[in-house]
């Protein structure tokens, strides 16, 4: 099946600020499948699947949550519906980049009221594997440079997007 006649999945992703209005972004485990296809480029913020039915705003709380810990943070903004096709992919394909041509994502702006030591990414929740092996806040105008190369267009227009919550 060609790539143009699979369809998007649904996604949500977090931009989560803290006081100081830098973002929370994450380490993706180096063998967390081929979408890393650049050594150094595997940071990126949190983001995940929609349920079927699920209210978007939620599946932003609950995709942080299972991701890093995270349950102290309150609503900023959105984004509009943002899209970027995957890489050509030819492995297994029950793999999520064999059923989909890419990810359609509408992203959030979140405020971080917790500290620190609740964020953790390495322990599993809802019986999802973790995906960071580290983390650490970042300016978010800089985050676009850390992730994988077909990412970087929706990453842009976050940022631009969220620009009025972030430090400069």
């Amino acid at each position: 099946m060609s790539s143009n006649n699979k369809p998007y999945r649904p996604n949500v992703g977090i931009a989560l600020f803290n006081a100081d209005g830098l973002v929370l972004i994450g380490h993706r485990f180096r063998g967390d499948g081929p979408e890393i296809i650049l050594p150094g480029l595997d940071w990126q913020m949190p983001q995940g699947g929609v349920d079927e039915g699920e209210n978007l705003r939620d599946a932003a709380m609950r995709e942080l949550w299972e991701e890093t810990g995270v349950k102290s943070a309150e609503y900023l903004g959105e984004t509009d519906w943002l899209a970027y096709d995957f890489p050509p992919y030819d492995g297994p394909q029950t793999h999520r980049l064999a059923k989909f041509r890419g990810q359609r994502q509408k992203w959030f702006a979140l405020r971080f009221t917790g500290r620190d030591e609740e964020i953790d990414p390495l322990t599993p929740r809802n019986g999802q594997p973790a995906e960071f092996d580290a983390w650490r806040w970042e300016r978010l105008d800089r985050v676009t440079d850390l992730v994988v190369p077909f990412r970087r267009e929706v990453y842009r227009a976050v940022a631009q997007h969220f620009a009025r919550f972030a430090s400069h």
